[in-house]
């Protein structure tokens, strides 16, 4: 609303603790009336404590789901083969999935939940994906460079131009090759992805403005010298937590009001195998976004370099397809919709779309890939004979 400000990062984690009470309270409440409804005996009640804390606290690696062949191995990336010996003349799809902290599987979650997949059903046969590697001491010093050198040796090894699709840091990611290489581009499809990072009320920036006073970043240099040079994955899962922790306190009650039941306990595992499994982010990498994307914002105010070239989003003029989260606190859709407005391409080719749920459910929510992923990469599949 005009006039108003942004709620400060102090008014939001008050808000939020709100939330993870009254999640807490209504979650011992659902189970509480399980109990009675099913005359539980102490021993039983115990058991449903026991069988809690062992789901709770017992992880699996993730794992892809769909058939893949990994044809190289770069220090940050591999890239992985979906084709499946497709000897189809449709252009390939490059798909970077989100780096925050967790394994790139995101993007082939489940058999049922896989943008993978979606993909492929859409006629893009030839489908690719990078898989980003987990920060090591001979990669802490990796830059925005090599990210973009991994970018162009899949490019190569596919054959251009590509269809490219980014989800959230692969979004911001894909976006900015695009412009710096838009001949290499057929198409630009970004999910959950900021390009201008100040829009909307994001929380992350409502943190930074906190947690970095006056664009003092001590605060993250200090977590990378504690990772050794990284980021450690455990600190991005705290800060994702934090953000809505009433989630998080939901999911564990909810979990607890269902112990006995298989279904959800697989799915809660499913997904907790997910996100509590991490791994670090190079730390020159990890500042240089803090800096110059989410402090400076610099990708919109046009001042963004990158081995002395400027990147101009100007530049892209590509068919583009955005989709946001109505309900995304991550990356509000404002930040999403703001590549249409300084790309080139024409704007009866772009295309914009909104699912009603939040950040993660772009990727592998059943919302998202079953009533609004079809329509975007139809789009894109017209564009790629």
């Amino acid at each position: 609303m005009a006039g108003t400000c942004p709620p400060s990062f102090e008014e939001i984690t008050l808000a939020d603790g709100v939330a993870a009470w009254g999640a807490t309270v209504e979650g011992l409440a659902d189970w509480w009336a399980g109990a009675l409804a099913r005359e539980a005996t102490p021993a039983e009640l115990a058991a449903d404590w026991m069988r809690w804390w062992a789901s709770a606290t017992e992880r699996r690696p993730p794992r892809w789901h769909s058939a893949n062949e990994v044809v190289f191995e770069a220090p940050v990336a591999r890239l992985r083969d979906f084709s499946a010996g497709s000897s189809s003349r449709v252009l390939p799809t490059l798909v970077l999935p989100p780096q925050a902290g967790h394994d790139s599987c995101i993007v082939d979650y489940s058999p049922a939940q896989s943008q993978m997949r979606a993909i492929r059903a859409a006629g893009l046969e030839r489908a690719y994906a990078l898989d980003w590697i987990g920060a090591t001491s001979s990669t802490k010093d990796a830059t925005i460079d090599d990210y973009l050198d991994v970018i162009e040796r899949a490019i190569d090894h596919i054959g251009d131009p590509v269809n490219l699709i980014g989800d959230c840091q692969g979004g911001w990611l894909a976006t900015i090759y695009a412009a710096r290489r838009p001949e290499h581009v057929n198409t630009l499809t970004i999910a959950g992805a900021p390009v201008d990072f100040h829009a909307g009320e994001p929380v992350i920036h409502a943190a930074l403005r906190s947690l970095a006073p006056g664009g003092n970043l001590a605060f993250y240099r200090g977590l990378v010298a504690a990772g050794g040079g990284v980021l450690r994955g455990e600190h991005m899962l705290a800060g994702f937590i934090a953000i809505q922790p009433d989630n998080e306190i939901a999911r564990q009650m909810q979990l607890l009001a269902n112990v006995n039941d298989p279904a959800h306990l697989e799915r809660y595992r499913e997904f907790e195998d997910w996100f509590k499994h991490t791994q670090a982010i190079p730390g020159a990498f990890y500042l240089w976004i803090v800096e110059r994307l989410f402090r400076d914002n610099e990708l919109i105010a046009g001042e963004l370099k990158i081995g002395g070239e400027r990147v101009e989003l100007g530049r892209i003029d590509c068919p583009l397809n955005l989709l946001a989260g109505a309900t995304d606190h991550i990356t509000p859709p404002d930040q999403v919709f703001a590549l249409g407005d300084y790309a080139s391409t024409p704007r009866g080719e772009i295309l914009r779309d909104t699912t009603n749920g939040g950040h993660l459910g772009l990727f592998m929510g059943h919302e998202a890939l079953h009533s609004h992923w079809p329509a975007l990469l139809a789009a894109v599949r017209a564009r790629s004979s």
